[in-house]
């Protein structure tokens, strides 16, 4: 539908039918277009569904962007859960969007599980220079900075002469 309508001309005849001409002629002379173009254009969107005549008056279908968005909202996989926790999962949908931070979260509750799910990305017990720190916070949010400094604050990452290490957050528990 969007490269249907990405033409000039057949956005142009679309709106002009959409706004209230019924005729190809009144399509012609809403749009400036010549009426040989309105008339391809025309045979375009019927053929698509976008337009049809009632009557010998052009109609354009107006529930078909609804229809598009639904079948597009069907057919579209399910976001990969980002935690076992249905909450916590949620925040981490709403503030990352592909593996990216978009931005941290005002509330408390809501930086906390943010920042619990990026410092998952350091192994507990290994020192990293700064240097990497950066780099990996880097991948996360272009203010790896303010990421550094929140994760030490929260107290689950430990900073000490340009090392840093991971003090904090949830862990996998094995048997």
């Amino acid at each position: 539908m969007c490269g249907l309508l990405a033409e000039p001309d057949r956005l142009a005849v679309f709106a002009a039918v959409t706004l209230g001409a019924t005729t190809p002629d009144q399509v012609a002379k809403t749009t400036g277009t010549p009426l040989r173009e309105v008339m391809a254009a025309l045979r375009r969107l019927e053929r698509a569904g976008l337009l049809y005549q009632v009557d010998g008056a052009l109609t354009a279908d107006r529930e078909a962007f609804k229809r598009a968005v639904r079948e597009t909202a069907a057919t579209s996989p399910p976001a990969e859960p980002l935690d076992a926790d249905p909450a916590r999962d949620t925040i981490l949908q709403t503030f990352l969007q592909q593996g990216r931070l978009t931005q941290l979260p005002a509330a408390w509750g809501k930086r906390r599980v943010v920042l619990e799910h990026i410092v998952a990305a350091f192994e507990p017990g290994v020192r990293y220079p700064e240097r990497e720190v950066d780099a990996t916070l880097r991948a996360w949010h272009p203010d790896y900075a303010s990421l550094r400094r929140h994760l030490v604050d929260e107290e689950l990452m430990a900073r000490e002469a340009g090392t840093y290490w991971r003090i904090g957050g949830p862990t996998l528990l094995t048997d």
